[in-house]
């Protein structure tokens, strides 16, 4: 029986060393096939960081047990950095963007200065929120709609409703209670919290990581929100790993590596996945010519390929793609791609930040994903992609795209602008998430089973949430 699940031999490894030896044993790795390409990548996408956490199995009631959920809104929500919107959302003074996690809410505000604050969606009389619902605005105030109480954008109490009613109530101490704010690669991110790290100490390596890849210029294009019958950790760990393509996404195994991606921890806060695109699957029986492979590249520009791509002689499917893809993108977005390394046009590079954050740094596939909780239920989330665009050289760039809602039981494909190959990925995804949320309750062992490599990001992100639950982060 241990020969069939473990037919190479391969000894369970002691140490992260250990760990980047025993990748996938028939296939190139990432950084063998990237060493290969015309362009090769810079430093950052030439390390690399695994981690080996151990082998135990991690149990399944972390993903609907009523008493954890609550606890991680105390001690995650409550206590984490997490991105609201874009600095585009809220361009002008007196613009607002309301933000809603969980049972949470809160309205950030563009001030005169331009700096930008954050406080609590509820009023400091009774409590009724101030905005309803989540999404942009602007005025002059805060103003609540039952009773009329009313604060200026700084949080300070500007008038009463029959105020001689009301002389315990001193305006000086009666300011909204606040949010900490920070800034950076063009997203507003809040935290709760007035204690721990600061944004950058929570994000660091990543805007060292991100510092030549430009994402404060870009504009959100796309904007497509799903809520998911499953816990916000279920949903965001499907895409933390590539160990379900052979079985969810057969039709990808004819263009992307799968079984060696690269997976990095890179800190508590922040992990990465890298997978090749343009190589055939140590999956398939019958690999794929250079020439085939070109034809069945699967992008979010494919339909920009136009005919006519051909590999010649010495090249690989890679360098011809990548470099198609640096003009029709440099045309598209008037700008200079020719020194772009191959890997940053056509590879899935992905970065994910605690807790909910994953960032796709690549012109090819330039997203952002949220996930979110809903309300007091362990098993809904709000799943969120935005298309993030090079801002055009010219010009003013476009607002931002309005959110559009994709029901449950609707393809991502019926969403405006998303590529119909793409919402199929995307619906073979989600697809796995509500009878997945269903087996944890099903489970007769009460645990689940991880890989040591391909999933070691989904238990380093549990060992992150102990971490929070337990006081130690």
């Amino acid at each position: 029986m241990l020969d069939a699940i473990n037919p190479h031999g391969l000894p369970e490894p002691a140490d992260a060393e250990e760990l980047a030896a025993i990748r996938c044993p028939d296939a190139l790795s990432v950084q063998q096939i990237v060493a290969g390409d015309a362009l090769p990548p810079p430093a950052v996408l030439t390390m690399e960081e695994p981690l080996y956490l151990g082998s135990e199995p991690v149990s399944v009631n972390r993903y609907f047990d009523q008493d954890i959920f609550e606890a991680e809104i105390e001690k995650i929500w409550k206590r984490t950095w997490q991105w609201v919107c874009r600095e585009d959302h809220i361009p002008e003074p007196g613009d607002y963007y309301t933000y809603e996690v969980a049972h949470l809410s809160y309205v950030v505000v563009r001030q005169d200065d331009m700096s930008v604050r954050a406080f609590v969606n509820s009023c400091l009389h009774r409590s009724t929120k101030f905005k309803r619902g989540e999404g942009v605005g602007s005025g002059d105030n805060l103003r609540c709609p039952y009773h009329g109480w009313t604060w200026n954008n700084d949080g300070t109490l500007a008038s009463v409703p029959c105020a001689w009613d009301f002389r315990h109530i001193d305006p000086a101490r009666t300011n909204l209670p606040e949010a900490r704010v920070g800034h950076w690669g063009g997203f507003v991110f809040i935290n709760p919290s007035q204690e721990g790290p600061t944004l950058e100490e929570f994000l660091a390596p990543l805007p060292d990581h991100f510092k030549d890849w430009d994402i404060a210029n870009r504009y959100v294009a796309v904007h497509v929100a799903k809520e998911l019958p499953c816990n916000w950790k279920t949903a965001q760990e499907a895409f933390l790993e590539s160990y379900h393509v052979l079985e969810t996404h057969p039709q990808l195994l004819k263009g992307v590596g799968d079984a060696n991606v690269q997976y990095d921890c890179h800190s508590d806060t922040v992990t990465r996945f890298y997978a090749a695109s343009g190589v055939n699957s140590p999956h398939l029986a019958n690999p794929l010519s250079e020439e085939e492979l070109l034809a069945t590249m699967i992008l979010g520009d494919k339909d920009s390929r136009g005919q006519g791509l051909t590999v010649g002689p010495g090249e690989t499917a890679r360098t011809v793609m990548a470099r198609h893809l640096r003009k029709v993108m440099g045309e598209a977005y008037s700008c200079d791609l020719s020194n772009v390394s191959d890997s940053e046009m056509i590879d899935t590079i992905e970065y994910h930040v605690f807790p909910n954050m994953v960032l796709f740094p690549g012109l090819s596939l330039p997203m952002v994903y949220r996930f979110r909780p809903i309300g007091t239920d362990p098993n809904r989330t709000l799943f969120e992609i935005l298309f993030l665009r090079p801002n055009p050289a010219t010009g003013r760039a476009p607002e931002p795209a309005e959110p559009f809602h994709v029901a449950e039981n609707q393809s991502y494909a019926t969403a405006p602008g998303f590529d119909p190959a793409m919402g199929h990925v995307y619906d073979q995804d989600t697809d796995n998430l509500r009878a997945q949320q269903a087996g944890f309750r099903a489970s007769a062992t009460g645990v689940q089973q991880l890989g040591n490599y391909q999933e070691s990001r989904i238990r380093h992100f549990q060992m992150v949430v102990d971490k929070y639950l337990a006081g130690e982060a």
